[in-house]
Formats: C-alpha cells, sequence, structure tokens
C-alpha cells in the first residue's frame, strides 16, 4: 500500500537548528578573534565581489547620470533665459536713465526759455562735425519752423553758438569754440568789454589783444555785451580759467572756458532775432533822452 506523496519536507526542529547556529557563530567568534583565518577569506571574497558589485551599480549609475544630464540641460535654458532677462532689464534701465536725464535738460530749457526775452524755439543737435578745425552742427529745425540765420542758439547754461546756415527742414550753427567765430562779452565783475574767440579747441575760448595790466581775474565770468546787435546782452558765455601775463609781451593770454554744453547736451534753444535799431529809432531815444 503506497503512502500519501509529502507536500513539505520537514527538517530538524526549530530548537536543533538555533544549537546549530548559535554554536557555529561562537567558533566564528573564536576562530576570527585567536586564528585570523578569515580576514583572508574576506578580502579575497571582497575582490572576488567587487566587479559584480560594480555590475550590479550600473543602471544606478546610468539613472543618476541621465538625472544630472536633464537637470544641467534645464540649468542651461534658465541661465540663458536669465540671462537675456538681464540684458532686456539693463537695456530698459540705460533707456530709462537716459530718459531722466533727457527730461531733466528740457526743463531746465524751459526754465531758460522763462528767462530769455522774445521767446525761443527748441530744438535738438541731431549730427556734430568731427573737423578738429570746424565746429559746426546740424539742428532739426529749419526755414520751416521760421528759422533765420543769425538767430542765437544756446542751452540752460549759457550760450553755444549762432545759426549761419538755414535749410528747409533743418540748420547748421557754428559753435562759439570754432576758430572764425567770435563774441562781444563782458565782465560781469567790471563791466570789461572784450570780443572772446574760438580757439579751434572743445572748451577754449581765448580773449585777445588785452593788455598784460587788465584787470581781468581767474573765474570772471563774461557774458554777452550786446554789442554788435547779434547776440542779447547777458547771456553766460564763458568763465576764466588760465592767465598768463608776460612783461616782454604786449598782450596778456587769457583762456576761457564755456559755461554752456557745447559738445554735451542734444535739446538747445533757438532765439529770436533782436530786431535791428534803425536811424529812427536812434534819433527818437535821443529825443527822449
Amino acid at each position: 500500500m503506497k503512502s500519501a506523496p509529502q507536500f513539505f519536507r520537514h527538517g530538524p526542529n526549530l530548537f536543533v537548528r538555533l544549537s546549530f547556529f548559535v554554536l557555529l557563530s561562537l567558533l566564528l567568534m573564536i576562530e576570527d578573534t585567536r586564528f585570523k583565518y578569515f580576514p583572508e577569506i574576506r578580502q579575497t571574497v571582497a575582490l572576488v565581489a567587487y566587479p559584480l558589485q560594480k555590475l550590479a551599480q550600473i543602471p544606478i549609475t546610468i539613472y543618476d547620470w541621465a538625472n544630472e544630464s536633464f537637470a544641467n540641460f534645464h540649468l542651461v535654458e534658465e541661465n540663458y533665459w536669465l540671462k537675456q532677462q538681464h540684458l532686456k532689464s539693463q537695456r530698459q534701465l540705460l533707456r530709462l536713465q537716459a530718459l531722466q536725464a533727457e527730461n531733466k535738460q528740457l526743463y531746465k530749457l524751459l526754465k531758460a526759455v522763462q528767462k530769455t526775452e522774445g521767446g525761443a524755439i527748441m530744438a535738438e543737435m541731431i549730427y556734430a562735425s568731427r573737423d578738429p578745425f570746424n565746429h559746426r552742427a546740424i539742428l532739426n529745425k529749419g526755414s520751416q519752423n521760421d528759422i533765420h540765420p543769425g538767430q542765437v542758439v544756446m542751452d540752460d547754461m549759457g550760450v553755444i553758438g549762432q545759426i549761419t546756415q538755414v535749410y528747409p527742414w533743418v540748420s547748421e550753427i557754428t559753435l562759439i569754440t570754432d576758430k572764425d567765430h567770435s563774441v562781444p562779452v563782458q565782465a560781469v565783475r567790471n563791466g570789461l568789454r572784450s570780443v572772446i574767440s574760438g580757439a579751434g579747441k572743445n572748451n577754449k575760448l581765448e580773449l585777445r589783444y588785452l593788455s598784460v595790466n587788465t584787470d581781468i581775474k581767474l573765474n570772471d565770468l563774461l557774458v554777452t555785451s550786446g554789442i554788435g546787435g547779434v547776440y542779447p546782452s547777458g547771456l553766460p558765455v564763458a568763465t576764466v580759467t588760465y592767465i598768463e601775463r608776460d612783461p616782454g609781451k604786449t598782450f596778456a593770454t587769457i583762456v576761457s572756458t564755456p559755461v554752456a554744453g557745447v559738445s554735451r547736451n542734444r535739446q538747445v534753444l533757438i532765439l529770436s532775432l533782436i530786431p535791428p535799431i534803425s536811424d529812427h529809432s536812434l534819433e527818437l531815444i535821443e529825443i527822449n533822452q
């Protein structure tokens, strides 16, 4: 008679197995403490198992590399986007600063218009000559804007030059620093009258043909005298910055610096022409006196 098949094989009971493993553990500890055989075995096993460990780490390494590459790609994109935003912000900031400076200049010109007699037209300098011997500039106002040769051009600080050529939509201004341009001036301190001329250099004007004992000092403010009927009287022109009195020379060397932004400001004022004084008007003035 056949016996029923065993679905589960029963080994030693739990107590026997526990005793066996406890005894094995004690033997291993004694061996590791006294005989030192197992360190060499562990090193051999570790050496054999190292390639298997590296092989097992390959999927994790690939996963980490993919995550890092993906993150770096996003960082590159984000860095590029941030640079673009920075450039846009910087451009907007520079534009805002330029507009603020322009608004300040326009405000100063508005105040200068209120001080001038006879009115003025606001214009913008669109081109300045690069010729060192020809100090001229082009304004965006012409005959269509009722501009005429001879009109004085100034900014909020003082005289810049004079209109010399007029075209339909633009006009040419000769700057006071041009070597062929002269302006009748007088010193505010003592009323000394003279003529100041351009030296052909930026920010340099000369008072010529004044004797070495002329009463002129450093930092004297020179304004238009009104002589000649071209420049209205009282407009600031220059400040004396250098004086050389050589007893061996007939005339003193006197250099001045324009008070206006001859080569800096874009917005300027074109003053209305001073009506010429006729002989009949002079007779009326003499009669009234």
